[in-house]
């Protein structure tokens, strides 16, 4: 299995949350494989640059260096516009960061990892998982 860490749950990862360092150990462990989506690069990578954590962020350039960051296919990003256009449609709008790790997580067939599963519901083919809760 591939799991793909959500934003929340490299924060919490960073922070040395046990549960979530227990659990992604746990995957390795059974010979499974953590990649981190270039969207949540992004994001985390742009909180260091509004508000500096220099310790924070030497973990996530480690943590970057043992778990890949992910690439985007072109056919992740035309399903996410499928789904943005579809929510919207049906008044279910979601982030678009939220949409771009979804979409690359279907695509490739990887269970997203997260604490907010509430904005990932309803997505169609998008397996989730949470390590906190």
């Amino acid at each position: 299995m591939i799991y793909a860490l959500d934003t929340n749950t490299v924060s919490y990862f960073i922070q040395g949350d046990k549960q979530v360092r227990t659990q992604l150990y746990k995957a390795l462990d059974n010979g499974d494989t953590v990649s981190i989506p270039p969207v949540v690069y992004y994001e985390i990578l742009r909180g260091f640059r509004h508000k500096p954590a220099p310790k924070k962020e030497w973990a996530f350039a480690q943590m970057c260096a043992l778990y890949p960051v992910g690439e985007m296919k072109l056919s992740a990003w035309q399903y996410a516009a499928d789904l943005y256009g579809n929510r919207r449609k049906t008044g279910k709008p979601v982030d678009d960061t939220d949409l771009l790790i979804a979409a690359l997580c279907v695509v490739n067939g990887y269970t997203l990892v997260t604490n907010n599963t509430k904005h990932f519901v309803g997505i169609e083919g998008l397996s989730l998982v949470d390590w906190v809760n």
